[in-house]
C-alpha cells in the first residue's frame, strides 16, 4: 500500500496559504495514524492525532482543525456519529470532513453524506487520491473563507448604509417642520409615516397671504432613496419658509403674494419634472388653496387619492376627477375644482397608503369603508383624528400597512366676522 504524498504546486490563488492547514487524523489504528501523519506532515500540513472520536471531540472544540480525516469503523463512536457531533459544534469557520471507509454500498455512502461528511476515501488509501481530495478540501475552505470575508465587508457596508438611512429618515422628517398650526378661523394638522427608513410621501402647508393658505400632499413613485431625494427637491419648490422660491406663490406689483391657480401649478410642476429633473420618477399631487375667511377651496387632483370633505352634518364628499400624475406625460393639462367649507366642515387629504389599505383576504378598503371610519371619529380633531384613522386602518390590515402613509386635515371653524 502506497501513501506517498508528492510535493505539489497549486496554481489556484485561493490556495496561496501562508499558514499551514491543520488536519486532525482520527483512527483507532495507531499504525494507520502514524502513516497518515507522516505523509501529511511532509506535505506541509499541521497534523494532530486522536485514537477515538471521544478523544477527538475535545480537540475539535479547542483547536478547530481545518480538515478532519476520520475512520468509519472505530470502537465506541463510529465515524458518521462523530461527524454528526462535529457538525453540531460551534465553530468560527467551516471544517472539512473526510471519512475513510472500505464500504462501497450506495446506502452506506448515503448514510455518510447524511451525517455531514464532505468526502470519502476508500481503503486502502491511494496517495494521489488523498492528495487530490485534500486539495479539493482546501479549495472549498478557501472559498468559504473568502465568502465569509466578503460577507463581513457586506455587513459593514450594510451597517454604514443603515446609519445613513437613519440619518436620512431624520432629515426627511425635518422637512415637515410644523405639523400643526391654528389660523384662528381654522387649524391644520399633518401626519407623515414612511413605511421604510425613507419614503416618497410629503405633506405640508404654507400661508399664501393673510387670508389664504396652501395645503398639499405628494406621493413620489416607488420607494427608498430615489423617491426620498425627489421628494426633498419638491419640498423646496413648495417651501413656506422662502415664499420667493415657492412656485405656488406669485408676488404682485404691490409686494403682496397671491396663490398660483392649482391647475396651473400642476402643469408647471409637470414641465419642471420632465424638462429639468430628467428622471424616470413621477408623483401624484393634491394641492388646495383655501380662503380662511370665506372657506372657499380651490384644488387640483393629479393622480392622488380623492380629497374628502367631511361636513358638520356628518355627510362625506369625495372631490376631484382623478387626473394624470405629474411628470409622466408631456403637455398634460389639469383642471381646478372648487367647493366651500362651512363652519364645522373639514377637508382631508390622504395618501394611497391609507386609501389602498388591504386586509388579509385581499380586499382593499373602499369609499364606504373610509366614510365609516371618518364618521366613527367625527368628534376628534386634528392630529388625534388622523392617528385614530390610521390605527383603525392598521387594524383593518392586521398591522400590514406596507406603503408610506401621509395625511392632512384642515378643520374650518369659520371666520369670526361670519360667525357673529
Amino acid at each position: 500500500m502506497s501513501l506517498a504524498l508528492k510535493p505539489h504546486i497549486i496554481s489556484d490563488p485561493r490556495l496561496n496559504e501562508t499558514v499551514p492547514r491543520r488536519v486532525l487524523v482520527v483512527d483507532d489504528s495507531r499504525m494507520q495514524r502514524r502513516i497518515l501523519t507522516a505523509q501529511l506532515s511532509r506535505s506541509g500540513y499541521e497534523v494532530i492525532e486522536a485514537a477515538s472520536a471521544e478523544e477527538a471531540l475535545p480537540i475539535c472544540a479547542k483547536c478547530e482543525p481545518d480538515i478532519v480525516i476520520s475512520d468509519w469503523m472505530m470502537a465506541g463512536m463510529n465515524g458518521p456519529d462523530f461527524c454528526r457531533a462535529f457538525r453540531q459544534m460551534t465553530r468560527s469557520s467551516y471544517g472539512y470532513f473526510i471519512l475513510l471507509t472500505s464500504k462501497t454500498d450506495k446506502t452506506d455512502v448515503s448514510h455518510g453524506l447524511e451525517s455531514g461528511a464532505d468526502d470519502f476515501l476508500s481503503k486502502p488509501v491511494n496517495g494521489e487520491e488523498l492528495r487530490a481530495r485534500l486539495v479539493a478540501g482546501r479549495r472549498i475552505l478557501a472559498m468559504q473563507e473568502e465568502l465569509s470575508a466578503k460577507n463581513a465587508l457586506l455587513r459593514a457596508s450594510q451597517d454604514a448604509i443603515e446609519r445613513d438611512l437613519q440619518e436620512a429618515r431624520k432629515l426627511q422628517q425635518s422637512l415637515v417642520r410644523e405639523r400643526h398650526r391654528s389660523f384662528g378661523s381654522a387649524e391644520v394638522a399633518l401626519m407623515l409615516r414612511p413605511a421604510g427608513h425613507v419614503g416618497g410621501d410629503l405633506v405640508g402647508f404654507f400661508p399664501i397671504n393673510a387670508r389664504r393658505v396652501g395645503l398639499y400632499g405628494i406621493d413620489v413613485s416607488g420607494h427608498g432613496i430615489t423617491s426620498a431625494v425627489m421628494m426633498a427637491r419638491l419640498a423646496g419648490y413648495l417651501s413656506g419658509a422662502m415664499p420667493a422660491q415657492n412656485i405656488a406663490m406669485v408676488e404682485s406689483e404691490f409686494g403682496i403674494y397671491e396663490g398660483r391657480p392649482p391647475a396651473e401649478l400642476a402643469e408647471m410642476l409637470n414641465e419642471l419634472v420632465l424638462e429639468e429633473m430628467q428622471t424616470e420618477s413621477y408623483f401624484t399631487l393634491v394641492y388646495s388653496d383655501i380662503d380662511l375667511v370665506t372657506g372657499r377651496v380651490e384644488l387640483v387632483q393629479a393622480g392622488h387619492p380623492y380629497p374628502v370633505v367631511q361636513r358638520q352634518s356628518g355627510d362625506i364628499e369625495f372631490l376631484g376627477e382623478g387626473g394624470l400624475p405629474v411628470g409622466l406625460i408631456p403637455g398634460a393639462r389639469y383642471r381646478s375644482i372648487s367647493t366651500v367649507l362651512a363652519p364645522g366642515d373639514r377637508l382631508i387629504l390622504l395618501s394611497d397608503g391609507m386609501t389602498e389599505a388591504t386586509n388579509r383576504a385581499g380586499k382593499m378598503i373602499d369609499h364606504a369603508g373610509l366614510s365609516a371610519i371618518f364618521t366613527k371619529f367625527a368628534q376628534l380633531r386634528g392630529r388625534a383624528f388622523l392617528d385614530a384613522v390610521f390605527w383603525d386602518l392598521e387594524n383593518y390590515t392586521d398591522a400590514q400597512m406596507e406603503d408610506d402613509v401621509s395625511a392632512v386635515i384642515f378643520s374650518f371653524d369659520g371666520a369670526k366676522m361670519y360667525r357673529d
